[in-house]
């Protein structure tokens, strides 16, 4: 089996925007094994991580949850924070010792609110990190659960 990481091509917010954001974080440190989140839980919250990894993991009825992609230093864990119902897509697993910001959705929503610059690169890298990932779950099901080959482009 292989576990989908997320291209990195899209994955951090601008440096300008990142230091905004800043005034809104609180550093944590999260020792492996810490259940971050659960898919339809209320996403309230969000993390960028600075050391460590995180997995992300898809309910799939009558089995274990998959896990469909593994997130380190630099990423955006969560973003269900940003798009109504608030709600989380996915759940989420420290999958090392983690060092993080981690940010207050409303607060941040709230920001983006009040400033259309930040709230508009935030939507932007929030939807690069979504479409990254729907084709990173997309992948590792394929992985796991589709027949030989039938992944495979032509």
């Amino acid at each position: 089996m292989t576990t989908a990481t997320t291209p990195r091509l899209h994955r951090t917010l601008p440096a300008e925007f990142r230091e905004r954001l800043l005034v809104a974080a609180q550093p944590v440190d999260l020792p492996q094994g810490v259940r971050l989140f659960n898919e339809g839980g209320r996403a309230d919250r969000f993390w960028i991580i600075r050391s460590g990894a995180v997995q992300l993991d898809l309910r799939v009825p009558g089995r274990r949850p998959a896990v469909i992609g593994k997130l380190g230093p630099g990423d955006l864990v969560g973003w269900s924070w940003l798009l109504a119902p608030h709600v989380w897509q996915l759940g989420a697993t420290t999958a090392s010792a983690v060092r993080a910001d981690m940010f207050d959705a409303d607060m941040v929503r709230r920001m983006c609110a009040d400033d259309r610059e930040l709230g508009q690169a935030v939507a932007l890298w929030v939807g690069e990190v979504v479409a990254g990932r729907l084709l990173a779950a997309r992948t590792s099901l394929l992985d796991l659960y589709a027949p030989y080959g039938s992944g495979a482009r032509g």
